[in-house]
């Protein structure tokens, strides 16, 4: 082990600082490494000044330097100079390194208001309704004209233009009659994919953001759910799409029929053609344009606003999930992505301070992060990409996400961690840890199809999600290691009357990784050091001032590993034998797999 800095509370011990604080930060290195002085570095106002850093304490075997970093801007860099007998090194976020570096991978203090309390402890449980569940009151309702009726068993089409018109009636009454199971798993926090009116199963085509669709239960049944999902002491999210609307929107239609309409400039249109823009040219979803101030009033800022308006009572959202936020407010020359982030931040904390808004990224993320606007992201390519690269297997073709030529690559533990440093290093750690780590969704591949059918492949993937920094969301399903080879495929109803069908085993994983999370301040709160990787094998700790954990993730058997400077750790998950230090000082972890396994250290 080398030099280590995180921003969490056990190097920065003030978590939010304002404009102006001077806060102290952390390294800390082996007592026998070649660190002989300590300098920060800082790029206040975009210049670089030095300050020498201080011994603080001795630890057992590490030295504990400590160093003033003035919030001088609202993102304020820094970094370690650490000087000794061989010279200089680095330690910026993505690591120690020998050479110099540019300053977008230092560490970062924010001083803009910090995300929700509530969120860093959040489990997120994804739900896309019209596959969830059905209440009695469904069967009631008359399917509309764009719906291909279905049947709870009727196998779901992955590909194909039936695909977005499979209509299994699923609803939000349904919802709240199966809160029992989210409570048995051990969520506490309800994402519903989109709820308003539209001409297709997932609703991403909004018709209206005035009400709730009617085939759901309307407006009544999502103040009922939200009654019972608060009544628990849960929180509940809804998502937004602030890139486009669907072409049956009453705005869009009354900009279609008059040119000289006041809705003309919410949306993107040639005055010569009269064509108009749309999401990736699916001419069902127009484009909305940012650059319109009445876009924005209806959107956020007006007392009514469709995002003010679902925050309020009898509904009391808890935020939003933002789609397609990469794209929102980009358009050729256009470029309000950042502006439009802060507004929809802004009205959704004024409207109830505790409101999360959590942005849809599927590649690069790290630009549009720490800039007071979304709280964090889907973090597809710094958790998704890589731990499916690592533990894919079997010969079933899976597709990347996002369409990449060849789908998913196999990939040993070394390429895994150098995604993940690299996409991780880009942002604070304040926006890494309010991120939503997720194995899939409603738009990707099931883990369970990615690892190859293979159960005990798929509890090293949720053990990874419940105990790596960041904010897990399980796609409903998985937890029952229901598969799917893409994302159409896996929006597969849930099988509630057959629990026969459902993986006993992994349910009592996810339940059993997810409670261990709970009670584990380190595993919500603590930083992150990794302290081995080989192909097959990655092991970290997660440290907090409450204590640290060790965590073994192994895709295979690989051999034992031997580790040193650790203490005596107590087996919390796995089974494992505990940690015990022999004559010189090691502990050896087994090296069976595919397995996972959680050590409490002393």
């Amino acid at each position: 082990m080398f030099a280590h800095h995180d921003g969490s509370a056990l190097h920065v011990p003030e978590q939010e600082p304002s404009l102006g604080d001077t806060v102290d930060v952390f390294v800390r290195a082996p007592a026998g490494a070649d660190v002989r002085q300590v300098h920060v570095r800082t790029t206040g106002d975009g210049e670089p000044r030095f300050t020498e850093a201080v011994v603080d304490r001795v630890d057992g075997d590490e030295v504990w330097w400590r160093a003033p970093v003035e919030v001088r801007n609202p993102v304020s860099n820094y970094r370690f100079l650490l000087t000794g007998g061989r010279g200089h090194r680095w330690l910026n976020a993505a690591g120690v390194v020998g050479h110099d570096i540019p300053d977008h991978g230092d560490f970062k203090l924010v001083s803009h208001a910090p995300p929700p309390a509530w969120a860093r402890d959040a489990v997120i449980y994804q739900i896309f309704p019209d596959r969830f569940a059905r209440s009695a009151s469904a069967d009631g309702r008359v399917p509309p004209d764009w719906a291909i009726p279905c049947d709870w068993e009727t196998p779901v089409i992955g590909r194909g233009p039936e695909t977005p018109h499979q209509f299994y009636g699923g609803d939000l009454d349904g919802v709240v009659e199966r809160l029992d199971h989210l409570d048995r798993l051990g969520v506490n926090t309800v994402y519903l994919t989109p709820i308003f009116p539209a001409r297709s199963n997932h609703r991403y085509d909004a018709a209206s953001f005035d009400t709730v669709d009617p085939l759901l239960g309307g407006d009544a049944a999502l103040a009922r759910l939200a009654d019972a999902v608060h009544a628990r002491g849960w929180r509940l999210l809804g998502d937004i799409t602030s890139n486009h609307t669907g072409d049956a929107h009453r705005w869009f239609t009354a900009a279609t029929a008059d040119v000289g309409a006041a809705e003309r400039e919410l949306y993107y249109f040639d005055e010569v053609t009269g064509d108009y823009e749309s999401w990736n040219g699916v001419r069902s979803l127009p484009k909305l344009n940012w650059g319109s101030a009445e876009l924005r009033r209806r959107f956020a800022t007006a007392p009514d606003s469709l995002l003010r308006r679902w925050l309020r009572e009898p509904y009391r959202l808890d935020g939003w999930r933002v789609d397609v936020a990469n794209m929102t407010g980009r358009r050729g020359a256009d470029a309000y992505t950042h502006e439009v982030a802060a507004l929809l931040r802004a009205v959704v904390t004024q409207t109830r301070p505790d409101g999360l808004v959590m942005a849809e990224h599927g590649h690069d993320h790290t630009g549009d992060l720490d800039r007071d606007g979304w709280h964090g992201t889907m973090n597809y390519v710094g958790f998704t990409d890589p731990v499916w690269s690592w533990l894919r297997h079997g010969d079933q073709p899976v597709p990347n996400f996002l369409g990449t030529p060849g789908g998913v690559r196999r990939r040993d533990a070394e390429a895994v961690l150098s995604t993940m440093h690299a996409f991780r290093s880009l942002v604070s750690w304040r926006s890494y840890t309010h991120s939503w780590q997720l194995l899939g969704s409603h738009d990707s591949a099931r883990i369970r199809t990615v690892v190859g059918d293979a159960a005990a492949r798929q509890e090293v993937a949720a053990g990874l999600l419940a105990t790596m920094p960041g904010t897990p969301m399980i796609f409903a399903g998985d937890e029952l290691g229901l598969p799917g080879v893409n994302g159409e495929g896996s929006r597969t109803p849930m099988p509630w009357h057959r629990p026969e069908s459902w993986d006993a085993g992994t349910f009592a994983a996810y339940r059993s990784l997810l409670a261990l999370r709970r009670a584990e301040p380190a595993l919500r709160h603590g930083g992150l050091r990794w302290l081995h990787s080989d192909p097959d094998t990655l092991i970290f700790l997660r440290e907090s001032p409450a204590g640290s954990v060790l965590v073994l993730a192994r895709r295979s058997a690989a051999g034992p590993v031997r580790l040193t400077g650790l203490p005596v750790g107590e087996n919390l998950y796995g089974g494992a034998p505990a940690l015990r230090p022999d004559r010189d000082g090691a502990m050896t972890l087994p090296g069976d797999g595919p397995t996972f396994q959680v050590w409490r250290l002393s």
